[in-house]
């Protein structure tokens, strides 16, 4: 992925954060390299050892004032200390007027000069969500997603094993379509995986012998969302008579989509299965398992627990000897 340009911020936050650019179209195709933001901080005073030049810097109401404090010469000095680094730009907050030698050295360094009317703290606080989305890492997969009794669903499987027809039966039976054939993955901080479809195909399926349907025309708005986290894999297989089955769910499979862990479920299908009613209970099982309940391990407890209680019975009954 290709790091966002200043413009970018521009056209797509630029009316939220209530930007103007007073450099005009000056290095407004300046790369951002970071999803950081900070302030220059010490760099005014002259100390840049630890300067992170390859931020974007956000000059405040203490850092223009200071500036204004500095005489002439002074502030001239400190300027061309701050604008000798690559800069990806300056933003001005609080619609405060910059000096004039900060705007004149910017345009010489090619670095743009961008005010905001925000004050700083609600700039950084708008400005994060952008960095965020568009340093986030990301992946398309060829699935189905999507949302059963709350729980996101990322159905996995070979092209024309029944993925599209599962997510449009769980629709039929009130719950939500995300994403059909292709699902856009993006991580949001350490472990949570946010889906969601194309933007031109949203909320279409395609069924093999009908063609393209739109699911919210034919089940109305409240059949499909945006975007959804993903919870639970579903992978689905053809039945494989020679293949072992997880038959107990104790030792719960799991895989990893842009280094998350997710719990996954393999579910073989072979004729007369009843594949929605199966995800609906993956669903309700991911439920009962976050709320702390886990049915496998439970019943593993209770059958250990019979056994031990019947082997000290056999072993009473062995030393009573009357």
């Amino acid at each position: 992925m290709k790091p966002p340009k200043v413009r970018d911020l521009l056209e797509q936050r630029g009316d939220l954060l209530q930007l103007e650019a007073l450099t005009g179209d000056v290095g407004l195709d300046r790369e951002i390299q970071t999803p950081e933001a900070s302030s220059p901080g010490l760099v005014l005073a002259g100390y840049t050892k630890r300067f992170a030049a390859h931020r974007m810097h956000i000059l405040g109401e203490t850092e223009v004032t200071y500036l204004a404090s500095l005489e002439a010469a002074a502030r001239r000095r400190a300027l061309e200390t701050l604008f000798s680094f690559d800069l990806p730009c300056v933003v001005i907050s609080k619609g405060q007027e910059p000096p004039a030698d900060l705007v004149e050295l910017a345009r010489a360094k090619g670095v743009a000069v961008i005010r905001t009317r925000l004050k700083t703290a609600e700039f950084y606080r708008r400005l994060k969500p952008f960095l965020d989305d568009v340093f986030a890492p990301s992946t398309s997969v060829h699935a189905s997603l999507a949302d059963v009794f709350g729980v996101g669903l990322l159905f996995l499987g070979k092209s024309g094993i029944g993925k599209s027809e599962c997510v449009l039966d769980l629709v039929e039976r009130g719950h939500r379509l995300v994403a059909d054939d292709v699902v856009h993955i993006t991580r949001r901080g350490n472990d949570v995986l946010i889906g969601r479809g194309h933007e031109l195909a949203q909320h279409y399926m395609e069924i093999r012998g009908v063609g393209l349907i739109d699911i919210r025309a034919l089940f109305g708005v409240r059949a499909v969302r945006q975007q959804k986290r993903i919870e639970v894999v579903v992978q689905l297989d053809e039945w494989d008579a020679a293949r072992e089955y997880d038959r107990t769910g104790i030792d719960g499979q799991t895989t990893r989509v842009l280094d998350v862990t997710l719990p996954m479920v393999t579910v073989p299908l072979n004729p007369g299965k009843n594949l929605t009613v199966i995800c609906e209970v993956v669903a309700m099982n991911h439920l009962l398992r976050y709320g702390g309940v886990d049915s496998a391990r439970a019943f593993n407890d209770r059958l250990l627990k019979r056994l031990a209680e019947r082997r000290q019975l056999q072993e009473y009954l062995e030393e009573d000897n009357e």
